[in-house]
């Protein structure tokens, strides 16, 4: 888009152009390798969501909630209870994030597909929807979320903001009103409601209350989209007003960001896919105390202590000394680097409330220490081994695999989805559910995925 409407304050109409684009595109202007990432995306989303689905996190919601739920009209993946399509938002989302394992949209750390098809999956059993038209409105669902992310970061989420929870209310809303044929009015309207549901505090993290946020931007996205279907208003100007979106909770607006390249650049090709089930930013170490393990072997056993040199982001975010929990333990860059250096463990596996406490783990992870360093890039890190015979060994990573330099490959997200959905549903459901993924676009009723991953169910009692 190389012009931008003004309001007579100079500000673009941001909003409504932004409308305007997402009900005028057709899935045929999207670029096969842009379809074929979302494809990417939504498997990796489809095991995420499947492998974090008996997570305690997930029962206590369940508990909590289940009472209050309306008609069972929708599917929890992975498990046998269905509940209504709002609240199946909201569990969905939690379930595909809990575990920190799910897809990231590098420049603003966003996890782009928790809202979106959380949101989406959820509508698609009560209005079934083909699986070329889901794909389509899930990748505009990322392009909308990630632009609007681009558009505030950094300043907005160093206000303390969890920005896959505030922009990703505006790519489950703009997904879902896509999917239900909005208009350009009613597609205003759902991007105002989403601004007024905009929500998610990194103090959270380390806690349950962290996946709660795509899963309540899911579920909140979707419930703008069905109020604004319904003729229920809000400002056409939610993203750019004095008192909008943007202004209120960041001081960057750059409205180039949302505007500028739209159909032409995609941010939703720039997505990537987690290796390691946890914080984005220890990615680096975990990769390099691994390629360290493999190198010295039994020597793991000799380390005297370690230390890492990384950005300071990676302190801030991921600086707990001493986590006595799984989830305290993934954003604790030292629990990641011993359980990686013992136990050359990334996975889920590593970050159990078990193995966070284990003597060996807490012991190696006193020893480790961290520098940070700003002019250490936030994907690289440089870690210095000290044995007891005092001979020493540096291992530096530039990027980390998993990253947009080192991506994983199809071949790779396969192992990772079977690895943790053959753990809640079996491994023969897990193989079929991830077939059925990969054929999402050929799909008549894309809620087949869904029902399969319920239906696994009973091959894993």
């Amino acid at each position: 888009m190389s012009e931008h409407h003004a309001t007579p304050s100079g500000t673009p109409d941001v909003t409504n152009q932004l409308a305007e684009w997402i009900v005028g595109l057709n899935g045929a202007d999207i670029p096969a390798e842009v379809r074929q990432e979302g494809l990417r995306t939504f498997v990796n989303w489809v095991g995420c969501a499947v492998g974090g689905a008996r997570h305690e996190t997930v029962d206590c919601a369940l508990r909590a909630l289940m009472p209050f739920s309306g008609g069972k009209t929708a599917t929890i993946l992975g498990r046998p209870e269905r509940i209504d399509t709002l609240h199946a938002a909201l569990i969905n989302g939690i379930t595909s994030h809990v575990l920190d394992y799910d897809d990231t949209h590098l420049k603003t750390i966003i996890h782009p597909a928790g809202p979106v098809a959380s949101a989406l999956l959820a509508l698609a059993e009560a209005r079934p929807v083909s699986g070329e038209d889901f794909l389509t409105a899930l990748i505009i669902g990322v392009e909308v979320e990630c632009r609007i992310g681009n558009s505030v970061y950094p300043h907005h989420y160093d206000r303390g903001w969890h920005i896959t929870g505030t922009a990703g209310v505006f790519g489950a809303a703009a997904a879902v009103g896509k999917m239900i044929g909005l208009n350009v009015q009613q597609m205003r309207w759902a991007l105002g409601l989403a601004a007024s549901q905009s929500a998610g505090l990194r103090e959270m993290f380390g806690t349950m209350t962290k996946s709660f946020h795509p899963g309540r931007s899911a579920q909140n996205g979707l419930t703008a989209a069905l109020l604004a279907e319904a003729g229920f208003d809000s400002s056409e100007r939610a993203l750019e007003a004095p008192r909008g979106f943007a202004t209120v909770m960041s001081d960057k607006q750059d409205w180039s960001e949302i505007l500028d390249g739209l159909g032409t650049h995609w941010e939703a090709a720039l997505n990537s896919y987690k290796p390691f089930a946890c914080g984005i930013v220890i990615h680096p170490t975990i990769d390099g105390c691994q390629q360290v393990r493999a190198e010295i072997g039994d020597r793991v056993t000799e380390i005297e202590k370690v230390h890492l040199t990384t950005h300071p982001l990676v302190l801030e975010l991921t600086g707990k000394r001493t986590p006595s929990t799984g989830l305290e333990g993934k954003f604790s860059v030292f629990h990641s680097a011993a359980c990686a250096l013992l136990r050359g463990d990334g996975a889920p596996t590593a970050f159990t409330d078990e193995i966070v406490n284990l003597p060996e783990i807490t012991n190696l992870r006193d020893r480790i220490d961290a520098t940070a360093d700003p002019d250490c890039h936030e994907a690289s890190v440089t870690i210095d081994i000290t044995f007891r015979d005092g001979s020493t060994l540096r291992k530096h990573v530039e990027r980390a695999i998993g990253s947009r330099d080192v991506p994983l490959s199809n071949e790779q997200l396969n192992t990772k989805f079977l690895d943790q959905a053959s753990l809640v549903i079996g491994q023969a459901s897990a193989q079929a559910l991830l077939d059925l993924s990969w054929t999402t676009a050929k799909l008549d009723d894309v809620a087949d995925v869904t029902r399969l991953s319920a239906a696994g169910q009973d091959a894993a009692k």
